[in-house]
């Protein structure tokens, strides 16, 4: 069960942050989680964090792959999450299938998902968090007013320096 009265947000991108991008991650055997990064939110979930995916999965729109396809392959990630005590539900996950021309507002940088999210949970954006690998993630969250944000390098695991920033930032 969800805390629901969790009001800071830890945001993350899925493809690049959560799992190695292999471009267009729509298979079960094509995904891998990032080493240590669910050990990462487990630590900032204990600090009081609802953890929320915001992903743009324009393999959709481009008819790549089918919704069904994104489901099959999010209901697993998210079964491989809870078993290793990651405290997530499938109303956490917010996703664009548009693709880049479409011209709506869930696609990030344009700051939808962010919005759906906080009216959803009732999030406190000015003391959330945004990790993400493309300057579109970050534009997003602060077009969204997420008061913290940071860029990593895609697949590449969150650093020890890294990770004790954010947690000490976290609890400020």
């Amino acid at each position: 069960m969800i805390d629901r009265a969790m009001k800071r947000a830890l945001f993350l991108d899925r493809d690049g942050v959560i799992n190695v991008d292999h471009g267009y991650v729509s298979r079960i055997e094509d995904f891998e989680f990032i080493d240590g990064i669910l050990d990462f939110i487990k630590t900032a979930q204990a600090n009081g964090y609802l953890l929320i995916i915001v992903t743009n999965q324009s393999g959709i729109g481009r008819g790549y792959y089918s919704s069904e396809d994104f489901e099959r392959l999010t209901d697993w990630m998210l079964e491989k999450m809870q078993d290793a005590g990651v405290v997530i539900d499938r109303s956490q996950v917010f996703h664009c299938p548009h693709d880049p021309d479409s011209g709506c507002d869930c696609r990030k940088p344009m700051p939808g998902m962010f919005k759906a999210a906080q009216e959803r949970f009732g999030i406190d954006m000015e003391n959330s968090w945004m990790i993400g690998d493309k300057p579109s993630d970050i534009e997003a969250a602060e077009n969204a007013g997420v008061g913290h944000t940071l860029r990593i390098e895609t697949n590449r695991p969150l650093s020890g320096n890294i990770k004790k920033m954010l947690l000490k930032g976290m609890n400020a």
